[in-house]
């Protein structure tokens, strides 16, 4: 079924086609909330409050961008104003991130012991990318994610965040000057950055950073985590490490309480509503 149609009929109230509407986005809200937010539960939270909020505006699309767009709009003025994440409460900026690489607590930290390393290691490089986003403010963080992660076209991106083409491209270029001198004094994967994962293991588990007994990022990867990070090293442009993140599935956990969500009273409500 083509999308125009899914979009007339689950306006109309068909459930299926409005689950399968749903779907076919959940994964890209997700990601995007799990970089804004930089927190795996934040952001499963946020999604679905998303989702929620494209359901119960979906009449009032026109279909004058693409559906994506409509989405990415709702996802990024949501998530621009959330206030309910760990970030949000303990805000961070780049100057307190070095401070910590550079503290050297880590050596007081004792090794851990019976664990995959080599997992675990991955594991921090992914929440620590993420996390360093949480440096930026959030509407420069979105502008972040949407030009290097999302690898949107200035227009479209504008057309999202409420600003001009030019402006978007000013913000983008200072967003990225930010995060490339905090890469590379700070980030091992610059090449020239101090810091180093593997390191910091221990440490990051110490912290509640990462849970070696439920490493939360190996279950969301589209793809294979150890080519990722492999590629990652060896690669030379600073906003590369950002580009090339891989993608993330929304939990399936995720997919359940949608579906659960669909054939509940609250659905009925505001179908009938």
């Amino acid at each position: 079924m083509e999308e125009t149609d899914l979009i007339r009929e689950a306006a109309a109230g068909d459930r299926n086609a409005l689950e399968t509407l749903l779907l076919s986005v959940q994964d890209e809200v997700f990601s995007l909330s799990l970089r804004m937010l930089g927190d795996v539960q934040d952001a499963e939270d946020a999604a679905q409050e998303i989702l929620i909020k494209v359901m119960t505006h979906l009449s009032s699309f026109r279909q004058e961008s693409a559906f994506s767009t409509w989405v990415f709009r709702i996802a990024a003025n949501h998530l621009i104003d959330y206030r309910k994440g760990r970030f949000s409460q303990h805000p961070l900026s780049f100057e307190a991130y070095g401070a910590d690489i550079c503290s050297g607590r880590e050596k007081d930290v004792p090794d851990l012991h019976d664990v995959d390393e080599a997992l675990l290691e991955r594991e921090l490089k992914l929440s620590c990318t993420n996390v360093m986003l949480q440096c930026l403010d959030a509407q420069s963080r979105c502008i972040y994610v949407l030009g290097t992660m999302f690898r949107l076209d200035s227009r479209t991106a504008a057309d999202i965040l409420g600003l001009t083409p030019e402006a978007y491209r000013q913000r983008l270029s200072r967003a990225r000057a930010k995060m490339g001198a905090f890469l590379s004094s700070y980030c091992g994967l610059s090449g020239t950055g101090v810091c180093r994962c593997k390191a910091r293991v221990a440490y990051a588990a110490s912290q509640g950073r990462i849970d070696p007994a439920r490493p939360a990022y190996h279950a969301l990867q589209e793809q294979d985590a150890q080519n990722f990070t492999d590629a990652m090293e060896r690669l030379d442009a600073l906003s590369q490490i950002f580009a090339d993140l891989p993608a993330y599935r929304a939990p399936e956990s995720s997919a359940a309480w949608l579906r659960a969500l669909l054939v509940s009273p609250d659905f009925l409500a505001v179908i009938n509503g």
